[in-house]
């Protein structure tokens, strides 16, 4: 049987403390599992509705929204429901997610299940990244809300979660706009893409990419997404090659064919696991073709590909992996730094949530000062002292209307003035 909470009335009218209280996380993320194995909690998207919606039948769930990750898998959740680690259980093998009893005890054991502020003010750590396996990450935000919105069309989430969900995304844009917890980049090919973007390159330049890894295919990402088109790739395994050039829709070469390639170049970025440099004085006066103009290296491996010599004889703008990770290194000690920064911001969001979830349950409650307000004024005016209304001349009882309308408004607006002072002044 489905339990269905209407809201606000039935969460923030009632009782704000039961409203807060009734939000809950299971959460699983890479601080006790190793990315590997989160995988296999992972739903498949093609019953994904379904079994959330069984769910959220099955354990009195009014509302709920699945966000997986490559570091995190957890479900949010409003009920009343007591959500430890029993409840966990049967939930985990109703989503018979194929997990054998011992797997899914280990899971449960490295689950970290959250109520309430404590609830809340996870969801807000994770949006801001203060949660991820890079904190200062911006993408958690934008799949947080698309995790959300995707339950929200089918149907899994009410106003309780698009409440929360405001404040979430309004924390996490105000962390990210006012501190440096994102601003300068930590990983090796982002900063090398900056590196290279100084340089103002045309779009049209001379790309060699030399090896086919997950290095360089990264950096491909950011030139292909910045329109660059000119592209040959060189790999040990010419298959390799191949799938990383049509990508690029470029042309695949064997790591051989430097020897003799001779259509020049303007950039070369090399990432290969060598041991000895590929890149040697012979090699680059080949690629040259004649061309003597500066040129561009950009050496991701380690050890360099690129030979010291090459450097020494001739003009090149060289971005070299170590350089790189000093660099990330600062930027990654600057982010920790941001972090107290970014906990006032949560802290903050979370109490001013706290009090408009106290100011809308006064609202709720004071709906009902005008209806009242009138029925005493029927009660007077048609009962109480109706004999005497109606001995009044009607100039006398025009008179009576107008000041009874009068503070009839007035006394409309009196309680919740007074509610909403005694509550700001409480807190």
């Amino acid at each position: 049987m489905t339990l269905h909470l209407v809201y606000p009335v039935t969460f923030v009218g009632s009782n704000f403390k039961i409203a807060l209280k009734y939000l809950k996380v299971i959460a699983f993320t890479h601080k006790q599992i190793e990315l590997k194995e989160l995988g296999r909690l992972v739903i498949c998207q093609e019953n994904l509705t379904e079994k959330l919606n069984q769910v959220k039948s099955q354990f009195g769930i009014s509302e709920m929204f699945y966000l997986a990750t490559c570091n995190r898998v957890e479900f949010v959740m409003m009920t009343p429901e007591v959500v430890d680690r029993e409840f966990s259980k049967r939930f985990v093998d109703a989503l018979e997610m194929g997990l054998c009893p011992i797997s899914t005890g280990s899971f449960l054991d490295a689950a970290s299940i959250y109520e309430g502020r404590d609830a809340l003010e996870h969801l807000l750590r994770t949006s801001c990244s203060l949660e991820s396996l890079i904190v200062g990450e911006k993408e958690i935000l934008a799949q947080l809300r698309k995790a959300y919105e995707d339950c929200k069309e089918a149907g899994l989430t009410g106003d309780g979660l698009r409440m929360f969900m405001n404040c979430i995304v309004k924390t996490a844009k105000e962390v990210y706009t006012n501190t440096n917890i994102s601003k300068n980049p930590i990983s090796v090919v982002s900063l090398a893409y900056r590196k290279l973007r100084d340089l103002h390159l045309t779009s049209n330049e001379r790309i060699l990419i030399i090896g086919a890894g997950e290095t360089n295919r990264n950096i491909s990402k950011y030139l292909q997404k910045h329109k660059f088109s000119n592209f040959a790739v060189f790999n040990r395994t010419v298959e390799k090659a191949a799938e990383l050039a049509a990508d690029l829709n470029g042309e695949a070469y064997s790591l051989g064919a430097l020897k003799t390639y001779n259509e020049g170049f303007d950039v070369i970025i090399t990432c290969t696991s060598a041991v000895e440099p590929i890149i040697t004085p012979e090699i680059y006066t080949t690629l040259l073709n004649g061309e003597t103009g500066r040129k561009t290296i950009v050496d991701l491996a380690v050890p360099n590909d690129t030979a010291p010599e090459v450097l020494e004889q001739f003009p090149v703008n060289f971005i070299e992996v170590h350089s790189l990770n000093e660099v990330a290194k600062k930027n990654l000690q600057e982010r920790y730094e941001e972090l107290t920064h970014a906990e006032d911001i949560i802290t903050e969001n979370i109490n001013a949530f706290c009090l408009e979830l106290k100011q809308r349950k006064i609202e709720l409650a004071m709906r009902q000062v005008p209806e009242k307000i009138k029925e005493i004024r029927n009660t007077a005016i048609n009962s109480v002292f109706a004999e005497e209304v109606q001995n009044m001349d009607k100039e006398s009882r025009e008179t009576l209307e107008k000041v009874i309308n009068y503070m009839e408004k007035k006394y409309i607006s009196v309680p919740m003035i007074m509610a909403k002072d005694i509550l700001v002044n409480n807190n």
